[in-house]
């Protein structure tokens, strides 16, 4: 039966691998992982292009201090929608 593995437990066992000293094939061998598997993952996990949380020309981080206003009479009145995929989305307002 084969084990499904989240991409937090992939890492694990990278970074267990890692600090092992052994070898990609005796890791997997001593761990019973499927070589091919950990390969991949191990390049998945290194690899930032491949992360399916952002595309290209995305920003991981956006900084929304500049909505924020500079003074005191500038006032509330933004409202963030993010759309976190799978139609989930995250809506911010600010009231009074």
């Amino acid at each position: 039966m084969r084990k499904h593995r989240t991409p937090e437990q992939w890492q694990t066992l990278v970074d267990q691998q890692r600090a092992s000293g052994l070898s990609a094939p005796q890791f997997c061998k001593q761990e019973k992982i499927g070589y091919a598997s950990f390969c991949n993952w191990r390049k998945r996990l290194s690899d930032p292009s491949t992360d399916e949380s952002s595309g290209p020309g995305e920003a991981d981080f956006l900084d929304l201090s500049s909505l924020m206003g500079n003074s005191p009479s500038s006032g509330p009145g933004w409202n963030i929608v993010l759309s976190l995929g799978n139609g989930v989305e995250l809506r911010l307002s600010q009231n009074g």
